[in-house]
């Protein structure tokens, strides 16, 4: 029957399917914030330097070995409805800002926590949530007054974030030139509008492959193409390509309509193969005629046009994918073309070398040296696949705080600096608050600062100490003051060069306030089941089918009716 609901008179009502369930008030709101608190308990460990990895095995025992909270939260398959916000957020801070996605989900825990102790004590969420979202506009307000502006395109800063942004990871040990890369990378592909940058992370196109060392990431001026030339009659390297980018197959098309062709004698079909070699043939003059020496084409490629092309001592690719198109475009200046009689020598592009290498056990086919690419190629190596995979979760972090800073140059220090800085500064807000809100700003600042905590707990730092040290050197005004991990102290973190965007410190606080205050207005969870009845075989609850899970007798239905209601 589903569950039962009385109403004043006392009547039984039946609300919902069998199988539903309801779940109300404070259990509802202690199920969701423990549900929270646990997702924030399980990425906690792996925040900052000495934060740790997690190892996550799929159903296929595929192995991920990663410390991105991002990647962390989405490949665990998380059930419970509330705790899916948390990664949600982790995840839209991941597409947003592309860093902090721990951090998110570390302050949202701290934020459900702390406000349970306030519900503890009678107070009502919403009071909870406008004192939070208070708090969180003016944490805002005092992050942006700290910040420091820096010139978009200073490399020595651009480094320095990059750096401060794998420092967490596995990569840490070569984050010198990992970062150099990066920055390399990021300024080729920015394009200047006055006196701002916008940056398309989509222009630098990440390759990897297991083998050498991460010390053997490259950047290519360029394109790499995870594909081999199509023949082996082709040279395998051309110096000064002129390069062709063709999106139609180089065959000869089928007809739109059923044909046939009645053929009776050999000559016949001699003729009809001939008119087709011819065709083709026609099809590589073109090409040929345009002055292209590489073909680099979407669709197929004939077995034909392919010796055709290999005696013009054509390099040809086929079958790629329409993103590198785009991009070669943008490296390479050429113009992809959909017809062959459009193709003219203006439609090339140019690069200095287009070679076939073997990585590893496959090849690939280089093109770079192009003159001043939109568009490049970071190589990434790495020991093992495992390593490979988290070495690009960590260039991707570091390419998008690059990206933050070009485009809004505000930096923060980092180590729990600017939260610990907002944290002592919303606490003598909060005494200017009227009512029961100052306690929530107040909780507000008590969260802030689970980023410090959290930080220097990681590094067997004791966390009373650290905080109590660390709250004294800021109420002096010294604003840069954080938690040094490496060295187990706390220091100046702008002379330690940990820098972070304003945008990320901004986010983080934005998602986990609004998700905070979204469990928080939470007083009901009604879970309702699609189908009538359980499966067959007693799949509600491991009852006999049949039974529909109602005590025999009631309400006098007929056997195996039950829950068909």
């Amino acid at each position: 029957m589903g569950m039962q609901a009385t109403s004043k008179g006392n009547m039984p009502v039946v609300l919902l399917k069998e199988g539903g369930s309801e779940t109300k008030g404070r259990d509802a709101q202690k199920n969701n914030i423990a549900a929270c608190k646990i997702i924030a308990e399980i990425v906690q460990t792996s925040l900052g330097p000495r934060g740790m990895d997690k190892m996550l095995v799929d159903s296929l025992g595929d192995v991920t070995i990663t410390n991105d909270g991002a990647t962390i939260l989405k490949e665990i398959d998380v059930q419970h409805p509330a705790a899916k916000m948390l990664v949600e957020i982790s995840k839209t801070t991941d597409n947003e800002v592309g860093d902090g996605t721990t951090s998110v989900v570390v302050l949202a825990g701290a934020l459900l926590d702390n406000a349970e102790l306030l519900i503890d004590q009678d107070v009502h969420p919403t009071i909870i949530v406008d004192g939070y979202r208070k708090s969180a506009k003016k944490a805002k307000q005092f992050l942006e007054s700290i910040a420091d502006q820096v010139s978009a395109n200073d490399k020595n800063i651009l480094t320095k974030i990059a750096k401060t942004s794998m420092q967490t990871k596995l990569v840490r040990k070569d984050s010198d030139q990992l970062a150099d890369v990066v920055v390399k990378s990021v300024l080729a592909v920015s394009e200047k509008d006055g006196e701002t940058y916008s940056v398309d992370i989509d222009d630098i196109k990440v390759e990897k492959k297991a083998g050498g060392s991460i010390k053997d990431t490259t950047i290519i001026q360029g394109i790499v193409l995870d594909k081999e030339i199509v023949n082996g009659g082709m040279p395998t390297e051309i110096t000064e390509a002129k390069i062709a980018l063709i999106n139609t197959a180089l065959e000869i098309s089928k007809t739109e309509t059923d044909a046939k062709i009645n053929i009776s004698n050999p000559q016949q079909l001699k003729s009809f193969l001939d008119e087709e070699n011819r065709m083709l043939k026609t099809m590589v003059d073109k090409v040929i005629g345009s002055g292209a020496n590489v073909v680099l084409c979407q669709k197929g490629i004939d077995d034909m046009a392919q010796h055709y092309l290999a005696k013009a001592g054509i390099i040809a690719v086929r079958r790629i994918k329409e993103s590198d198109l785009e991009k070669l475009t943008r490296a390479t200046g050429a113009r992809i073309v959909t017809n062959l009689d459009d193709l003219f020598e203006k439609d090339l592009g140019n690069a200095d070398l287009v070679e076939e290498r073997k990585i590893e056990e496959d090849k690939w086919v280089f093109i770079e040296g192009c003159k001043h690419p939109k568009s490049v190629t970071l190589l990434l190596r790495g020991g093992s696949q495992r390593v490979v995979d988290e070495v690009e979760r960590s260039v991707h972090d570091a390419l998008m705080v690059v990206k933050d800073v070009m485009e809004n140059p505000s930096i923060v220090a980092g180590g729990g600096a600017p939260e610990t800085y907002a944290a002592t500064k919303l606490r003598s807000w909060a005494k200017s608050l009227e009512g029961r809100e100052q306690l929530a700003a107040e909780k507000f600042a008590d969260a802030l600062e689970s980023i410090p905590l959290t930080l220097s707990e990681n590094a067997g730092m004791d966390p009373i100490d650290t905080m109590t040290y660390l709250r004294s050197r800021q109420q002096k005004g010294e604003k840069w003051t954080g938690v040094d991990v490496m060295k187990g102290k706390i220091a100046n973190m702008k002379s330690s060069d940990i820098i972070e965007p304003l945008t990320v410190k901004l986010q983080i606080v934005s998602a986990a306030s609004e998700a905070a205050c979204m469990i928080l207005r939470i007083d009901d969870v009604i879970a309702t089941q699609k189908s009538a009845g359980g499966p067959p075989g007693g799949g509600e609850g491991g009852m006999p089918p049949g039974m529909g899970g109602m005590p025999p007798g009631m309400g006098g239905m007929p056997p195996g009716m039950g829950g068909m209601m």
